[in-house]
């Protein structure tokens, strides 16, 4: 890992000289002297551990002089005194300090199991705990390194728990960085033990420094099939060129260990079709099963994208009634008195609704929807500014970008906004279910999308000919990027000879996939050939970690070899799990239906087909959730941090989305475990601080004592 000279603190300044999650010299090593006393730091710091205990101030003779927290007895103190009066004092005199134990036990309130209340329980102090407490919430909170030196925050610490010894921001960066180093390892060792096939999601962005970032999140189903998602990179790009992207995601699979990708999700950019090809060669030549179908499936388009431009381009042409009314919402978000006689407006047309306008951005369509629904629940209070102030009726008489301003909106444009909010209600449900990154998208592609079609298909054909105009214009769009792409259509859509078609088009893929799979980790014959290989738990057995995912039971397994047998007896028929898949009688869907639940469930009978269920579950159908990593990118990368180097911002970002994961991954279970004295993160850990001190020995000249 390169050290940068010239990295400079989280806030940008450069009073304290580098400060990063890197640049240290004991990354991970406490400043803890043998007596208990934090020792290192800046040149001239107090080290007796009096300090700890007493305020010094200056008298009115303008004498130094120290001051007890607790009692308020006063000591003198100058350069040459001695601190021995006063370490007296707090071992021997202080009748208000009551030394604890740090060993000592102590009653405290903790959560009961079932989240409700609590109840009483013993705890004991450990500094280590809340160091590292500390660093977790400076990273949840997006707080900057120097919070931990604010004076309010120091002492709100000193009064909840005066025997934790507050780390000053260079010894919490060190924090910081171990806490990161550790969470990696972590999911690292997964990775490794599980062998799981995730799916990618990528994004690139442009930072307020016009620096391109690009983010890759994985997105797996654990070892007790919950959905997964954790941000893998959050890094510097040269360019938004298809070679550059693709190498950068072959880094990050070579750096966490990834061999398997099921899919990729990215945006409709050309340059992304170039990336893809060049990760597809990658897998296809680290191993067989790299790639599923030689990577033939692995490009997904993000549907919120291609939603997103399906109803841009119907709305292209704004109608006027729109315009007008964007024009009043900016009248009132313009200023604040505005904004009063607004709120006036509502509360004396008792207008029920607590919420107020909010201005959409003009290229954005679900920005415009959320603005028309919100301006019309408050039409009322629009028209009375219309009768009763002045400043918005000169307000549209006034021109605009050498135009007469469009407005003020009347009945006509209300009603069409009306119309308008009908009309994009669908999509813009639609679109928040594509963007979902914490439950299985996968599944309700088709259905969205041939909802959206039979929607455009009855509004071409409204009365209202603006409606008639945008819906042609949405459905030509919508032909454009998903005839190709989508395998089917209900016969309502297409009609009964065509859907035949496309569903046998559908069960091909799906079987060609249940193949792939039986080839690489089943026996042939389509299903288990033996029940010994099923059952084989890290010998041998293709099938072996992933029927781990069932967490079966050794008094289970008596059971599911009965089960297993009566499978072959349907296979030995010509029947695969794919015939009696489709078999199944269907469930009744209702919000309550959990499909990862069921497929848990089926893992026995369907053990290959299970598999292919829970890649495919596991795939994401928008890249909102790399996305969203850029949210916080833009609050760390603000012109106040503008200096953070990549390396710092990447620390930051991924320690965060680990930490803020909603349920911790399921580990697999261990058959076989070596014993292992060498753990890669200590190494790893040493290897940095070896580097660190050789390059402050040999460039920045760093005194021992502030290396301590």
């Amino acid at each position: 890992m390169e050290i940068d000279p010239n990295m400079d603190s989280m806030d940008g300044s450069s009073d304290s000289g580098p400060e990063t999650l890197e640049n240290s010299s004991s990354i991970g090593k406490g400043e803890i002297s043998k007596k208990g006393l934090r020792v290192g730091g800046r040149k001239g710091k107090k080290k007796s551990k009096c300090w700890i205990h007493f305020d010094e101030y200056v008298s009115k003779e303008g004498k130094k002089r120290a001051r007890c927290k607790y009692c308020g007895d006063t000591y003198a103190f100058d350069s040459g005194c001695s601190t021995t009066n006063m370490n007296t004092h707090i071992d021997k005199r202080c009748k208000k300090y009551r030394p604890v134990d740090p060993t000592q036990k102590v009653l405290v309130k903790q959560p009961s199991v079932s989240g409700f209340g609590s109840s009483l329980g013993v705890s004991k102090f450990d500094q280590l705990r809340c160091r590292r407490a500390l660093a977790e919430m400076l990273i949840l909170d997006e707080l900057p390194f120097r919070f931990v030196e604010n004076r309010g925050f120091r002492r709100f610490c000193f009064e909840l728990c005066p025997l934790f010894d507050l780390p000053s921001r260079r010894t919490i960066v060190r924090e910081l960085y171990q806490l990161y180093i550790d969470e990696k390892m972590k999911l690292k060792k997964y990775f490794s033990r599980s062998k799981v096939r995730v799916c990618l999601t990528t994004d690139t962005w442009i930072s307020i420094q016009n620096i391109n970032y690009m983010v890759v999140t994985a997105h797996f189903i654990d070892y007790d099939w919950q959905l997964q998602k954790r941000i893998l990179s959050f890094s510097q790009i040269v360019d938004h060129k298809g070679d550059s992207i693709g190498k950068c995601i072959e880094n990050v699979l070579i750096e966490w260990g990834i061999d398997k990708v099921f899919t990729i999700t990215v945006d409709n950019a050309t340059a992304n079709t170039t990336a893809i090809g060049y990760v597809i060669k990658k897998l296809n030549s680290w191993q067989d099963d790299g790639a599923i179908l030689g990577g033939k499936y692995l490009h997904v388009r993000c549907c919120a994208h291609i939603l997103n431009l399906i109803v841009s381009d119907g709305l292209k042409d704004l109608h006027d009634s729109i315009v007008a009314i964007r024009n009043a919402v900016k009248f009132v978000k313009s200023s604040p008195s505005r904004l009063d006689r607004f709120k006036n407006a509502v509360a004396h047309e008792k207008i029920g609704t607590k919420g107020l306008v909010v201005l959409d951005v003009p290229t954005r369509w679900n920005s415009t929807y959320l603005m028309l629904e919100s301006a019309v629940k408050l039409r009322k209070a629009f028209e009375r500014l219309g009768e009763e102030d002045i400043h918005y009726v000169n307000y549209f008489r006034d021109d605009e970008n050498e135009q007469k301003r469009i407005g003020p909106p009347n009945c006509d444009d209300w009603d069409n906004a009306k119309v308008f909010i009908n009309f994009l209600a669908t999509f813009y449900d639609i679109t928040l279910d594509f963007s979902a990154s914490l439950r299985v998208t996968s599944n309700i592609y088709f259905k969205s999308w041939c909802t959206i079609r039979n929607q455009l298909n009855s509004l071409t054909n409204e009365i209202d000919p603006l409606v008639s105009k945008i819906a042609v214009s949405m459905q030509q769009k919508f032909d454009k990027y998903k005839l190709g792409y989508v395998k089917f259509r209900f016969d309502s859509i297409y009609g009964v000879e065509e859907s035949q078609s496309m569903i046998s088009k559908l069960k091909g893929v799906l079987l060609d996939l249940y193949e792939w799979y039986t080839r690489f980790y089943g026996s042939s014959g389509g299903g288990a050939k033996e029940t010994d290989d099923v059952f084989s738990f890290g010998v041998g057995g293709g099938l072996s970690d992933d029927l781990e995912f069932g967490r079966l039971k050794a008094t289970d397994e008596e059971d599911s070899l009965w089960g297993m047998k009566q499978q072959e007896e349907d296979i030995n028929k010509g029947k695969s799990e794919v015939d009696l898949y489709l078999l199944e009688r269907a469930e009744k869907l209702n919000e309550r239906f959990d499909v990862l639940a069921w497929w848990k469930n089926s893992l026995v009978k369907f053990p290959i087909l299970s598999m292919v269920a829970r890649d495919i579950f596991a795939m994401p159908v928008s890249t909102v959730a790399s996305e969203s990593a850029f949210s916080t990118g833009g609050r760390i990368l603000d012109p106040f941090r503008s200096s953070l180097t990549p390396k710092i911002v990447e620390g930051l970002i991924l320690t965060g989305n680990w930490l803020q994961a909603t349920c911790p991954i399921a580990e697999p279970r261990v058959v076989q475990e070596h014993a292992q004295n060498e753990d890669e993160s200590v190494h790893l850990l040493e290897h940095y601080i070896n580097v660190e001190i050789e390059y402050e020995s040999g460039v920045t000249n760093v005194s021992m004592d502030d290396k301590n």
